[in-house]
């Protein structure tokens, strides 16, 4: 099996599922993490890329959290300036 490389939409839904998984093993489930919790641990996580890696690589958040035994239940986003949330369950 060859090596593919990742693309950096790929390598970012890896940082936001990390992310997502460090803050739920460190506050416990269930859970509501903002946008502002996540850029804490990783600026390079904006809320429009946030938004765009959740539209586009939901199916890598879903596994990364599942092999943690977590589960995303929802996802909120009010729109420019009224912020957004991930809803973070035990499995």
């Amino acid at each position: 099996m060859a090596f593919k490389a990742k693309s950096a939409s790929e390598t970012k839904a890896a940082d936001l599922a990390s992310a997502l998984v460090r803050i739920a093993d460190r506050d416990g489930v269930p859970l509501q993490v903002g946008v502002d919790r996540l850029r804490q641990g990783n600026p390079r996580l904006t809320p429009l890329a946030i938004g765009q890696l959740y539209r586009k690589h939901r199916d890598h958040l879903d596994a990364a959290l599942a092999e943690r035994g977590y589960v995303l239940v929802g996802y909120a986003d009010q729109g420019p300036g009224r912020g957004m949330e991930f809803a973070i369950d035990p499995a």
